[in-house]
């Protein structure tokens, strides 16, 4: 399947991400679409991986996860990668992993009630024998949250021509 996405495809996931609870019926009117239009691009996104969930933005501080790190691991590599991943997405506090260039190998986004739980959190992913060292950074304040609306408004627009900048 090609790659990338039109006009129409950006106002349907942007529309979606706007309004989760718009259902098809209501994507239709909002957008003056057929609705088995709107149907069918939602079942090419879903199936091309392009939408990869319908399922609501959870905020881990709202959750009483209010602290976010960052932990980069080194790792043993003859093997470790898979028994590595294995173990972080067995730890809830674990929301992301992420194989990495550079000095380390695995960036760990991890969450915390307290600075204090933190702690037990990074003792529960350093409790590997295949990880050798890490180094954790703490947010501090998130000034650009986990967003895709700016890239799906981008994608869906025509491709600059050869040479042309995008607006900074």
């Amino acid at each position: 399947m090609p790659a990338g996405i039109d006009d129409l495809d950006a106002r349907i996931i942007a529309l979606f991400t706007d309004r989760p609870a718009i259902g098809v019926l209501g994507a239709s009117r909002t957008l003056g679409v057929a609705r088995g239009t709107i149907q069918a691009r939602l079942d090419r996104l879903t199936e091309r991986g392009v939408i990869t969930s319908f399922a609501p933005t959870v905020s881990p501080a709202a959750l009483g996860y209010p602290v976010t790190a960052f932990c980069s691991l080194q790792i043993r590599q003859t093997l470790g990668g898979p028994e590595v991943a294995d173990h972080l997405r067995a730890i809830p506090e674990v929301i992301e992993a992420h194989t990495v260039t550079g000095e380390f190998d695995l960036l760990v986004v991890a969450v915390a009630r307290s600075n204090a739980d933190l702690q037990r959190v990074l003792d529960t992913i350093l409790h590997h024998d295949l990880v050798i060292r890490a180094s954790t950074q703490i947010a501090l304040a998130t000034h650009v949250p986990a967003r895709t609306a700016p890239l799906v408004q981008v994608a869906g627009q025509s491709p600059p021509s050869a040479g042309a900048r995008r607006p900074s």
